[in-house]
């Protein structure tokens, strides 16, 4: 046994030794890459700049003027209205075709390799596509996508929800077929029907798939950018007292186009950036301590 642990002592030793040599670089292009651009760009969403190098301190103004923008309000309300409907419809549906998938049905795998192949094809791709499919329908009732804030909306539900539901789906199906075969028959043998295996067995069972399909849907739909500028580009716009709104705008696009407007925006919209991130992983963190917990529960 004495043995055994030095021969162990002998191998980790050189490990710890020369593992600054691996983690070092990495660690700089982290700092590099990640940490010193998130501090600059803090710094900067209290500054009025057109190059980080002319910034010029103003204090609080820019996230004053980010609260009295409607089209800032009105792009919050449409993500958070997004969020809701593509977490449910996306993981009820990725749920209902993994649990399908795993009843040992004919041509399974060539079913789930159908149902993922739209997670491969790029978003600024998909949605010029759909765009094109939309309005080709809409065509034969005399109208267009982007003519009315509700077609772009559930346009953009629609897109979504066929690109994503095939990779959940698989994150379902994965923890669908780790189920104990022995808890499944101990539920047949007590006399559970089907209803009753599939809520109070099998869904509790799942929750860690159900944590992260989640987290993945709500931080998608939130950091939703290049979908939104190819299907519908914010559009229709609107005047609303005295300011235009792209009815559609979700908060990613909105920051895109405040940085576009001309150079006194450019610290609004590094502000709306900054307050775009507390939110996002505030309730990614809320989310994952909520299901989490279900998860302990079980």
């Amino acid at each position: 046994m004495a043995k055994s642990k030095k021969s162990v002592n002998l191998v980790q030793a050189p490990l710890r030794r020369l593992a600054p040599i691996f983690i070092l670089p990495t660690f700089f292009a982290f700092v590099i890459g990640f940490v010193w651009p998130f501090i600059q760009g803090i710094y900067l969403s209290f500054c009025n700049f057109n190059t980080p190098k002319d910034a010029k301190w103003v204090g609080l103004s820019n996230y004053m003027k980010v609260f009295q923008d409607a089209g800032f309000l009105n792009a919050f309300k449409n993500t958070a209205a997004f969020a809701v409907v593509s977490i449910i419809l996306i993981n009820v549906l990725a749920f209902i075709i993994a649990y399908a998938l795993t009843q040992k049905i004919r041509g399974a795998n060539l079913f789930r390799t159908v149902f993922f192949m739209p997670n491969l094809i790029g978003g600024v791709v998909l949605g010029y596509i759909w765009s094109m499919i939309f309005d080709g329908i809409l065509k034969n009732y005399g109208t267009y996508l982007t003519a009315n804030g509700t077609y772009g909306f559930w346009g953009l539900v629609i897109l979504v929800a066929w690109q994503q539901i095939g990779y959940m789906m698989i994150i379902y199906i994965a923890g669908l077929q780790a189920l104990s075969e022995d808890m499944l028959e101990a539920a047949r043998i007590d006399g559970a029907n089907g209803r009753q295996t599939l809520f109070q067995v099998i869904i509790p069972n799942v929750m860690p798939s159900i944590t992260t399909c989640t987290f993945l849907t709500l931080t998608n739909s939130f950091k939703m950018f290049d979908q939104n500028m190819a299907l519908t580009n914010g559009l229709p716009s609107v005047i609303q007292d005295g300011a235009k709104i792209n009815v559609t705008e979700l908060l990613a696009l909105n920051i895109y186009s405040t940085y576009n407007i001309n150079k006194n925006y450019h610290g609004v919209a590094q502000a709306k950036a900054v307050i775009f991130f507390i939110l996002v992983a505030v309730m990614a963190i809320a989310q994952q301590a909520l299901t989490r917990r279900k998860e302990v529960e079980q």
